[in-house]
């Protein structure tokens, strides 16, 4: 386990003195604001057209606007063997982009989507042998007929001559619902295993202590959830016989997921999660694993610095984070990430990828077996909130979604 030898203050001054730092945030996370909810706090919605390709500075790297004009983008797929990807917005659009000419074709066929606060249309995947299996898979916010909310998964068939999803169907619904618009996690990928994993968020319960959702495994919120690709559920699942536990769950303890990704060796699946006060976390998912969430956590009540609960290592039965962001620290608040594994840029290989939604760069970690360390970010000073980050399989090109109310899709190439 690491974490950064450094306090808020003296990162920021280290990163000025290294001329990687132009325009970062002093502002830590607020809670409208960490998980990425468009709300206009600490900069609120930053315009991500043509004025964030111009500025900042990416050693090594041009920056090229492959589209612009997205509203909240989320979710970042590619096809396989082809030249188009798959991006969701938050409002509820499921498009088709073709990477070459930045041509943009709304798909229909997706479900009605609540598209309130941190809600909407969030994350996709392609079954992984897509086009063999068409199926594409979503996550999205919906509500029930009392306005309650949850996190649904679906899937359809992608036709892309139209395009549209095609018989499009609810798999799972992460109960129960709840009255709020946030804390949906919502990222999905699959593993080695050809099952298909994903989060859910705690939807911003602040019941704090043992009884928490989170810690709940009745509920499946706050958790990784495991399923075949139709939905059911695997035998080998770790609470399949526990009469007390949701079937579905592979991990608990969580508090909002936002990023998950696969590592290109060992095929451990690794997650970004938001903090409360600080308490950012990159863990590493184990088949039943709590991950402490809010009896073990490093974070701190917003806008104190009293500890939420006791430090993870004091808790033998959880599983401590590989990597965190201590209260007081300033937080990092993560998004999308991903491992770069291609051939493009030799120096970022085998480094984890995150996204910064309050302050507004592309994190990269070097990584060592799961020791973990900060090293120069890229894409700051561009005003740019990152929401996913996703290596093109084919030419291994950065591809790099803004979360704004107008915002563009960026690549990454060589210089």
């Amino acid at each position: 386990m690491t974490a950064p030898h450094y306090t808020s203050t003296s990162r920021r001054t280290l990163l000025r003195a290294t001329g990687v730092l132009s325009v970062l945030s002093t502002a830590g996370c607020v809670d409208d604001f960490d998980d990425g909810d468009g709300s206009a706090s600490n900069g609120g919605d930053n315009d991500g057209g043509d004025e964030g390709t111009e500025g900042g500075s990416t050693s090594g790297f041009e920056v090229e606007e492959v589209l612009e004009g997205l509203t909240h983008p989320w979710g970042l797929a590619f096809l396989p063997d082809d030249s188009r990807a798959l991006v969701t917005e938050r409002s509820g659009r499921l498009a088709l982009v073709d990477r070459e000419d930045g041509g943009l074709e709304p798909v229909e066929g997706t479900p009605e989507v609540y598209a309130e606060g941190q809600g909407g249309l969030l994350d996709v995947t392609p079954h992984p042998e897509f086009p063999e299996e068409p199926w594409v898979y979503l996550t999205y916010a919906a509500t029930n007929d009392e306005g309650e909310s949850a996190t649904h998964l679906g899937r359809g068939r992608l036709e892309t001559d139209g395009p549209r999803l095609a018989g499009f169907e609810v798999l799972h619904v992460a109960e129960p619902f709840v009255d709020s618009d946030a804390h949906f996690g919502s990222r999905i990928v699959f593993g080695e295993d050809d099952l298909l994993y994903m989060t859910t968020g705690d939807r911003q319960s602040k019941e704090f202590g043992p009884d928490h959702v989170a810690q709940d495994t009745s509920n499946e919120l706050g958790a990784t959830l495991r399923l075949t690709p139709d939905g059911s559920i695997p035998e080998g699942n770790p609470f399949v016989d526990d009469p007390d536990a949701e079937d579905e769950i592979f991990s608990y303890g969580h508090r909002n997921p936002q990023g998950m990704t696969l590592h290109p060796e060992t095929g451990a699946i690794w997650q970004s999660e938001h903090g409360e006060g600080d308490g950012d976390e990159i863990n590493v998912i184990e088949a039943g694993g709590n991950y402490g969430w809010p009896v073990a956590t490093y974070a701190c009540h917003y806008g104190s610095e009293e500890p939420l609960g006791d430090r993870p290592p004091e808790r033998e039965d959880m599983v401590e984070p590989v990597h965190y962001w201590e209260c007081g620290t300033g937080g990092f608040p993560p998004a999308g990430m991903t491992f770069y594994d291609g051939e493009a840029f030799p120096d970022l290989q085998g480094d984890l990828l995150v996204g910064n939604l309050a302050e507004e760069y592309l994190g990269r970690l070097a990584v060592d077996g799961t020791d973990l360390e900060e090293v120069e970010p890229l894409l700051d000073g561009r005003g740019w909130r990152i929401r996913e980050v996703a290596v093109a399989p084919d030419t291994g090109h950065l591809y790099v979604l803004v979360d704004a109310e107008d915002a563009p899709l960026v690549r990454l190439v060589p210089e």
